[in-house]
């Protein structure tokens, strides 16, 4: 039967989904979590946010956002009523200053500014989800440490971005309150949105999408790496899970690594994300064409392939596959078409358990969920998450949190806040 020969084909390369032993995984991030937050060796960061939610979230109250962390540069007015409902007003784009050609620290300024200009009386206060690699500082201040997504501002790395932007402002006269954030702590606090009205025990945010990330809230107390925190507040954590390293690839995901212009970084991202899991199964495709799982026009065609997509192979996989999908091309057999499916399912089924393991680590990580009236609230953004197909991707991830978190009595909920990082620097801004 096709689907026990390729479970064996695959569990002798390393990919066995019914073998991951998620308790031992579990275990596995708790150190890894315990010795980033003590400043000891780890494959995650455990970066402090200097964001705590205990604050109250100002309601019905206009804040300005701005959103920065790919090719285009966001602004709006936010408001967030006493319900948790947020309210996007004014709302606009334009490319990310440095996008177009090499500029200087002033004009990146200005242009921010300039952008700013038609609804900078909105506001005092500035959220700015910033999702460049930056250092964030105890006055929610950051400091870029390089530029991504082919920005050329190289003037303002090593420089305080919050500070740049206030003193551009403040030369049109406009001083403002300016808190930076990255994207997964903004949607850590988009769930804070939606618990203005809940009585949610703690936050977590999880994005899955090209890359993957988790935020949760920490006691200070345990962020032993710092001896400037007050011992008796929180704050929220930027854990950089997609970096986890205690876990054991594949021949596939070594193969795939080796290809990538960062081998041996952010291993446990290249297994769950959606940038990566079409390069993963290609790799599988390509290793089953050789031990002869594909008729000879099949096998052809595969080794003739530069690359396949993951929303390709998603969609093949998942049943949904639109005319141009290469997988319907005629060299493949209605047998060819069944190994596919028997091959490559379990590259999304083992994610969804890996995505699982994260976000319960960061549940039980918070310490809270004990009493069923006030559960975690777990707000999960990404288009991998929300929209892979294969094998019920969502309700496998959903079934494996009960399987982890219900014997140790743990009661979270999952959410989706629409424009999460809009909404999670409208509530950072809107906090004390």
């Amino acid at each position: 039967m096709m689907t026990d020969r390729a479970t064996a084909f695959l569990k002798e390369r390393g990919l066995d989904v019914d073998g991951i032993d998620r308790e031992a995984l579990l275990a596995a991030f708790a150190d890894e979590m315990d010795a980033g937050l003590a400043g000891k060796p780890s494959s995650l960061m455990m970066i402090p946010a200097f964001i705590s939610i205990d604050k109250p979230v100002k309601t019905d109250t206009p804040v300005i956002v701005l959103d920065a962390g790919g090719t285009n540069l966001r602004a709006a007015t936010v408001k967030i009523d006493g319900a948790g409902k947020a309210e996007i007003g004014t709302f606009f784009k334009r490319p990310m200053p440095g996008t177009q050609g090499e500029i200087g620290a002033d004009a990146f300024y200005d242009a921010f500014a300039d952008f700013l200009m038609p609804i900078i009386d909105a506001s005092e206060s500035i959220g700015f989800c910033f999702s460049y690699p930056a250092e964030i500082m105890p006055d929610c201040d950051a400091r870029l440490l390089h530029w991504s997504k082919q920005i050329e501002v190289p003037a303002v790395v090593g420089t305080m971005i919050g500070t740049g932007l206030c003193s551009h402002l403040a030369r049109r006269g406009y001083r403002r309150r300016t808190v930076i954030l990255n994207d997964t702590v903004a949607t850590l606090l988009a769930g804070k949105s939606v618990g203005v009205a809940r009585n949610y025990s703690a936050y977590v945010g999880f994005i899955l999408g090209t890359g993957t990330n988790t935020a949760y809230v920490e006691k200070n107390s345990r962020i032993t790496k710092r001896s400037d925190l007050d011992p008796d507040g929180a704050m929220a954590i930027n854990v950089e899970s997609g970096a986890f390293k205690k876990i054991d690839q594949s021949l596939f995901d070594r193969k795939m690594d080796a290809a990538t212009n960062d081998c041996g970084h952010y291993t446990f991202e290249k297994m769950i994300s959606g940038a990566y899991l079409g390069r993963v199964g290609f790799e599988v495709l390509k290793e089953a064409a050789e031990a002869g799982f594909f008729s000879p026009a099949a096998k052809a065609l595969i080794q003739s392939w530069k690359s396949v997509s993951n929303k390709d192979l998603d969609d093949f996989c998942g049943a949904a596959p639109t005319e141009d999908n290469p997988f319907l091309d005629p060299a493949f057999t209605e047998t060819d078409q069944e190994a596919i499916v028997a091959l490559c399912s379990p590259v999304y089924a083992r994610a969804a358990v890996l995505t699982a393991v994260n976000i319960a680590s960061a549940i039980i990580k918070t310490g809270e969920g004990h009493d069923p009236a006030r559960p975690v609230c777990v707000n999960v953004d990404g288009s991998t998450y929300h929209r892979t197909r294969t094998g019920q991707f969502r309700n496998r991830v959903q079934d494996e949190l009960a399987k982890l978190l219900g014997p140790r009595g743990l009661s979270y909920e999952l959410i989706r806040v629409d424009e999460s990082p809009v909404i999670g620097a409208a509530v950072a801004g809107l906090m004390g």
